[in-house]
């Protein structure tokens, strides 16, 4: 007989409460192996696939995309057995009851011996029964139990089978109803999750977008074809052509991010300082370094010349490279590093971090840095990757600043911020010319860093990058 397994949403990292589901990777009637993805969950710190615990067919969806779910709720149901002849209605085992004790299969089950609560106790007579009360012996006198409660009886059915798939007319008629629900001056756009993904990115309002698609769904060629400016405008009025609101849960990674860098602020005394540097040489060797074999594949900017560089001032300072514990009054000063690179992506500012970075040659560094990045921007950055950093850079120069004061990301020292780099007019070997300019800040814990020797520190990762021949020297 059919055989129900819920799964419930899992702890995906430590101390994560929720998750929002993004995307379901399989239907209803859908047959499943071992280990296939099914579901991608965006927690607070990242986007992951789970792996489904079991084979079978998927019966039932508890929750649509884009529903926040908490841990160690159902999330799906699969039938282990689709092959197993189906229960008659009025038989000893109905649906129901087989789906109870499915759920019963994922507790430890206690064997029901003499002397074990639950098990057959001694009798005293044929009248009366003697509970036995684990690591007492029998108790004397009698015993009453409460009362319990009748479950209800399941309703008679006949054989378990997938929920049927919604209607398209169903999907239309429930979008006509939304339209016409909604409040004056805005508009429901019916779109998938990757196609709202691609429309951020490319900074496309799904609000003016004609849809194409079945039931008024906004299609990937819609957003598309709104950038190159071949679509067809809505006909009807958007909030924002009205002056409207718009409003963004708040939740996943822009939730997590917000409460840390709260806690950082309010937490961490914050002191940043500021540098400027003529950088032509290390322009000079990023462009060397392209042309090298051992970079072949890695793309190389000036942000890995920065990591090294940074690396290098821990070696020569290794207080920067601390945390304060407050609990045990204590100063934790790490002799290894990882580095976080923090990156800017469409569900908020994460900052993935490269594990035993100082261990690292050059072009090892360049594939870490490379790999980090690549996989921020899909979104695929597991909540491992971003736990237990210990110092950070931020690159503002991408995004064509200047410089900033940034937040130390929470539990580390201090947070490197390197700008955009600029042709500037700079007095070189005595005489005015044009080289390339670019300028530094750290922000760090005055705690554990005072000015003396954060000076130092961003002295000494300026030092190398307006001298690359020190990276020799420093090694």
């Amino acid at each position: 007989m059919p055989s129900y397994k819920d799964f419930k949403l899992p702890d995906l990292g430590e101390g994560l409460t929720e998750g929002e589901i993004l995307k379901w990777l399989v239907q209803p009637g859908d047959t499943v192996t071992l280990n296939q993805p099914i579901v991608e969950v965006e927690t607070a710190k990242a986007a992951v696939e789970i792996p489904s615990p079991y084979a079978g067919v998927v019966t039932e969806l508890h929750h649509a995309e884009g529903e926040t779910v908490d841990v160690g709720v159902p999330i799906i149901t699969f039938d282990t057995d689709p092959s197993g002849e189906p229960v008659a209605a009025g038989s000893a085992v109905e649906p129901a009851q087989s789906k109870v004790a499915a759920a019963a299969d994922m507790v430890p089950q206690i064997p029901a011996e003499p002397g074990l609560l639950g098990g057959p106790a001694p009798k005293a007579s044929t009248e009366e029964k003697i509970e036995v009360l684990v690591g007492s012996g029998p108790k004397s006198g009698k015993l009453t139990r409460r009362a319990r409660k009748a479950a209800p009886e399941p309703p008679f059915a006949p054989a378990p089978k997938p929920p049927a798939r919604v209607s398209a007319a169903a999907v239309g008629a429930h979008a006509a109803d939304l339209a016409a629900a909604a409040p004056s001056g805005e508009l429901h756009v019916l779109a998938k999750p990757p196609v709202r993904k691609l429309a951020r990115d490319l900074g496309v309002d799904l609000t003016v977008v004609q849809p194409t698609g079945p039931n008024g769904t906004i299609t990937r060629d819609d957003v598309e074809q709104a950038v190159n400016g071949s679509a067809t405008p809505r006909t009807a009025s958007s909030g924002t052509e009205t002056g409207g609101e718009e409003r963004i849960p708040i939740k996943g990674v822009r939730k997590q991010m917000a409460a840390a860098m709260v806690a950082s602020a309010f937490t961490a005394p914050h002191v940043t300082i500021f540098t400027t540097i003529d950088v032509t040489p290390m322009m000079d060797m990023v462009n060397r370094l392209r042309t090298l074999p051992d970079f072949e594949g890695v793309r190389v900017s000036p942000l890995l010349l920065v990591a090294k560089a940074l690396l290098l001032a821990v070696k020569r300072n290794p207080l920067v490279n601390a945390t304060w514990d407050d609990a045990a009054q204590e100063i934790v000063v790490k002799h290894y590093v990882n580095l976080g690179i923090a990156a800017a992506t469409p569900r908020g500012l994460i900052v993935p971090n490269i594990k035993h970075a100082e261990s690292l040659s050059l072009p090892e560094l360049g594939r870490a840095i490379n790999q980090l990045t690549d996989t921020a921007r899909a979104g695929r950055t597991s909540p491992a990757d971003m736990q237990q950093g210990t110092v950070s850079i931020t690159n503002v120069g991408v995004f064509g600043m200047d410089n900033g004061t940034p937040i130390i990301n929470p539990g580390e020292s201090a947070i490197l911020c390197f700008g955009a780099v600029r042709d500037m007019p700079w007095v070189h070997d005595g005489e005015l010319a044009v080289r390339k300019v670019t300028q530094l800040s750290l922000s760090f814990d005055h705690r554990l860093v005072d000015g003396q020797l954060g000076s130092q520190f961003l002295a000494d990762v300026a030092g190398l990058l307006a001298d690359p021949s020190l990276f020799l020297v420093w090694s």
